[in-house]
């Protein structure tokens, strides 16, 4: 009899009572309540959050910054109600605190007092850190807590948002504001530029007009030392010629009863005494004239210079804008220029004093002149005028020595005037000194004003300047600089999605095992009749696969249109699960023939190593090297792997992998079984009374 007939001999016994049918189905089902059952209540827990009571304490009392209220608290628990993340309860924090404790809520969110206090902080000069506090109690739930870590990071990450944002916003206020004031410092530059230009025309008008001054105060000082000299000249003419007078007086007087013999031996004497007189009385009025004219000039020029001395240091020394290091020699001219000006009033007030002895003086000069040049004519006749040549040298006498006193006055006065002029050129010389030296600075201060301006202008271009839309965007990406951007190649729509690779499987190898607590894994018609040993493993293995294929066909028909289990590749899923049915019926049969009950035991221990090194639920480079050394060989791990391709999509190498692996296992253990029934068709004392049944 052929194996495929035997294992419908094997089947037809189901149908021959009611207790068989019922294990039938059974058989049938318990996969589906196995698999279906698990995937079901695992199916979508993250979907369902907003189930579970958390509490909310809010004591956050707010905070004022810059006039605006900050309410972070009452902000974040706004949102945490419109997330329906958990079921948000809101409570104190002793109806917290004893409430994750009894287990009433699986944990607690707790904002304290001083939250928005702490965030506002970031704009001021001692920044806080905001902290939210939470308790959670593993004894309720250990997931959930888990599960809190990851919704409060989000919600921590918020919440520091928002206080960078508020943080980045006045700091970017602050940018505009530099902008603003640098602009401002660029146009009061660009004034300062201008002004410094002004000064520096000025600066060049003073050493020129210092320079012309200087040429004036030569010539004036050269012109008082000539009119000093011909004073002193003068002086000692004068005096000379008072002398002589004197004394032509005092002998005329004295000799009179005898002036005429002496007239008559000295006529040609007093005649060239006489013209000598006038000669001399000219030269002095010419001398006394220029005196008169130029002394008045020089006390103007060094007044005008002293006058354009001031205006300069006034107008560049009292302002701190256009103040520089020049002022001091400035400083120090205008001083001198004061002195000057000071000894050329001097010499003006001695000439202006003596204005009327001058005239008098000249007056005199004249007189003394025009006697003088009457005498040098009359001289030839004095004999023949004796009386009036008495009266005349008598008033030649006088009049010289008036001359004599006023050319000395004069010549103390034109001594001093001297000085004066020496002291005034030397100031003056250094007033057109310092002059330079103010033109030679004023000329590196326009540069650098220049640059200065320049420079301003350059760095508030470079100040950003943001208006409120463009500082809005820029806060926010500075506020959250780095966002991921998840890109999930092949996403499973939810929880179970995820884990029906690691389930399904585990519910066939189930169904597997009891279908051989029910069904001999070696045909015992086949064996009674001395059938060949493939003949009896095929006959022992068909009727469990039949049984399997039906039970993947139930169980992925209920998870696709029941629980909602989408497939990429439906139809090779259920193709591949026919062959995953074969393999797992392949090997557990071999276990039970081989080694009878404690095959069973094997079977369920084989199960555990499986499910521990697969990596169905965390990757399996996690788990121990015990079960990282067992993951490839044994084959629930690829059809884990390729059962993750079909459902959720990807590359199908895995899968043809594991279809390779499968195949290998299936006739592996299908020889083992053939293998194992040779072996039984000989009777001994351990199969007639075995050590242990089940």
């Amino acid at each position: 009899m052929r194996s495929p007939r035997l294992a419908a001999l094997e089947l037809r016994r189901f149908g021959r009572g009611r207790l068989p049918r019922a294990a039938l189905v059974a058989l049938l089902v318990l996969p589906l309540l196995y698999g279906a059952l698990y995937l079901w209540s695992f199916w979508d827990p993250y979907g369902r959050l907003d189930r579970i009571p958390v509490a909310l304490v809010n004591e956050d009392r707010g905070a004022t910054t810059d006039g605006r209220r900050l309410t972070a608290g009452d902000d974040i628990t706004e949102r945490l109600h419109e997330s329906e993340t958990f079921d948000w309860h809101e409570v104190s924090a002793d109806e917290a605190r004893r409430g994750v404790e009894d287990g009433t809520y699986y944990l607690s969110l707790t904002m304290p007092g001083d939250f928005s206090r702490r965030i506002a902080s970031s704009e001021g000069d001692s920044p806080e850190t905001g902290a939210l506090q939470v308790r959670t109690n593993d004894a309720n739930n250990y997931i959930v807590g888990q599960i809190s870590r990851t919704v409060f990071g989000e919600v921590r990450q918020a919440a520091s948002t928002k206080a960078s944002r508020t943080f980045l916003d006045r700091i970017f206020i602050s940018f505009s504001d530099i902008h603003g004031k640098t602009v401002e410092a660029a146009e009061g530059a660009d004034d300062l530029k201008g002004g410094i230009g002004k000064a520096k025309k000025g600066s060049e008008d003073l050493a020129d007009g210092l320079k012309d001054a200087q040429d004036g105060s030569g010539d004036l000082s050269k012109g008082l030392k000539k009119l000093h000299k011909g004073a002193r000249d003068l002086d000692d003419g004068a005096r000379q010629v008072s002398e002589g007078t004197q004394e032509l007086a005092d002998r005329v007087n004295g000799v009179s009863g005898k002036v005429s013999p002496f007239l008559k031996d000295n006529e040609k004497t007093i005649g060239d005494t006489a013209q000598l007189v006038a000669d001399s009385s000219e030269v002095i009025r010419k001398h006394l004239g220029t005196l008169v004219k130029r002394t008045p000039a020089a006390a103007e020029g060094a007044h005008a210079a002293e006058d354009t001395l001031s205006g300069i240091h006034e107008r560049r020394c009292t302002d701190p804008v256009l103040s520089d290091a020049a002022c001091a020699d400035l400083e120090k001219a205008r001083d001198a220029a004061a002195d000057v000006a000071v000894i050329a009033d001097d010499l003006d007030t001695l000439v202006a004093d003596h204005d009327g002895d001058l005239k008098k003086l000249d007056g005199n000069l004249a007189t003394l002149q025009k006697q003088a040049e009457d005498l040098a004519e009359r001289a030839p006749h004095l004999s023949e005028d004796l009386d009036d040549a008495v009266k005349r040298i008598n008033k030649l006498n006088t009049g010289a020595g008036k001359v004599a006193a006023g050319a000395e006055d004069l010549r103390r006065g034109l001594g001093t005037a001297r000085t004066g002029a020496v002291d005034l050129d030397e100031g003056v010389g250094r007033l057109k000194t310092g002059a330079d030296d103010l033109d030679g600075g004023m000329f590196k201060l326009v540069d650098g004003s220049s640059e200065l301006a320049g420079g301003l202008h350059d760095g508030a271009e470079r100040i950003p300047d943001y208006d409120e839309p463009e500082r809005d965007r820029r806060t926010g990406v500075m506020a959250d600089p780095v966002k991921l951007v998840a890109d999930n190649l092949h996403k499973a729509p939810n929880y179970g999605t995820g884990f029906a690779p690691y389930f399904i499987p585990l519910s066939l190898w189930v169904g597997a095992m009891v279908a051989y607590m029910v069904i001999a894994p070696m045909n015992r018609r086949a064996l009674a009749a001395g059938a060949s040993a493939w003949r009896i493993a095929l006959a022992g293995w068909l009727p469990v696969v039949a049984i399997g294929v039906l039970q993947t066909v139930a169980l992925m028909s209920v998870l696709h249109w029941l629980v909602g289990l989408e497939m990429a590749r439906a139809a090779g899923t259920v193709g591949f699960l026919f062959l995953v049915t074969a393999c797992f019926t392949a090997i557990i049969q071999w276990l039970n023939a081989r080694f009878g009950a404690a095959g069973r035991i094997l079977v369920l221990a084989l199960l555990m190593l499986q499910l521990t090194s697969a990596g169905g639920t965390y990757p399996v480079q996690t788990s121990p090297d015990f079960f990282n050394a067992l993951h490839p060989f044994l084959p629930m791990s690829h059809v884990v792997e390729a059962l993750r391709r079909l459902i959720t999509g990807g590359g199908l190498e895995p899968v043809w992998l594991a279809c390779g692996v499968l195949l290998l296992f299936t006739l592996g253990a299908l020889a083992l079984t053939a293998l194992s029934a040779r072996r039984r068709q000989v009777w001994t004392l351990d199969r007639l009374h075995p050590e242990l049944t089940l």
